[in-house]
């Protein structure tokens, strides 16, 4: 087992022994959030449209030369990925994808920033959530964003807005002032990750929600993530493990809760 699986294992283990379900919450916002979202286990159409579209990626012959800005994959390596092994290891397993739709649904923003597109299952899960949102999806590798797009096209999904380049140089770019919803699933990097929290800051307001995504990937994604919870504009956090939700309502206390989902 490598280093990070090695983190990743016993970071779970040591959260299953602190977490709690809804009975450990005390916030009717965050008992709310907890029971109708985190807890719905309504079965939604929509799980069937992102399975069949994971199972096409799965049976994809398509090879991608990978433009890699991130902490890049240690399970892919090459810079010549088959888009089946892409979506084996490094996009969003189905309970996050899920998780995320269902948090989409929930609070229903109108404005979504996602970094790191990917393949495009976290973009597709926030676009079948709310058809009406607007989601502007950012990726450094040209040649995954031209293909994510041309899947996208395919799936006729239109409220999906490809931007490709680096987080740094594009998050000072965005026209929209403020977002909703914000879905950090790129460069698994300690200073990267709270470099685009800190620049993404300006772009919200008292409801927007930030999820980030895989923040026990490595001891230093963890770092950043303690980091973010004790910032001062941070109100409330829920650690799902998988993914952690960050809420800056300033009528709630500040709290933090681990979530078993």
């Amino acid at each position: 087992m490598d280093k990070e699986k090695m983190y990743q294992t016993l970071s779970y283990i040591k959260f299953l022994f602190s977490s709690t379900n809804q009975h450990g919450v005390h916030s009717p916002f965050i008992y709310n959030f907890v029971t109708k979202c985190l807890y719905d286990k309504f079965n939604y159409p929509e799980y069937k449209k992102l399975n069949t579209y994971r199972n096409t990626l799965k049976q994809s012959n398509t090879i991608l030369e990978i433009t890699d800005l991130g902490e890049g994959s240690k399970v892919l390596g090459s810079k010549k990925r088959r888009v089946a092994k892409m979506i084996r290891n490094s996009s969003s397993t189905k309970k996050e994808t899920k998780l995320l739709f269902k948090a989409t649904k929930y609070f229903d923003p109108k404005t979504i920033l996602e970094l790191g597109t990917s393949l495009g299952m976290g973009a597709y899960a926030l676009a079948l959530a709310n058809k009406d949102s607007s989601i502007t999806t950012i990726e450094g590798c040209p040649n995954t964003s031209n293909f994510t797009k041309s899947k996208f096209r395919v799936l006729e999904v239109k409220n999906v807005s490809f931007v490709r380049g680096d987080f740094t140089l594009m998050i000072p770019s965005l026209k929209k002032e403020k977002f909703d919803f914000i879905f950090f699933d790129g460069h698994h990097n300690k200073a990267a990750t709270i470099q685009y929290f800190k620049s993404l800051l300006p772009k919200i307001h008292n409801e927007t929600v930030f999820v980030f995504d895989d923040i026990y990937w490595s001891k230093g994604m963890t770092e950043a993530w303690e980091y973010i919870k004790s910032h001062e504009a941070v109100t409330v956090t829920v650690d799902c493990f998988h993914l952690g939700f960050v809420f800056f309502r300033k009528e709630q206390a500040k709290e933090h809760f681990r979530i078993r989902v």
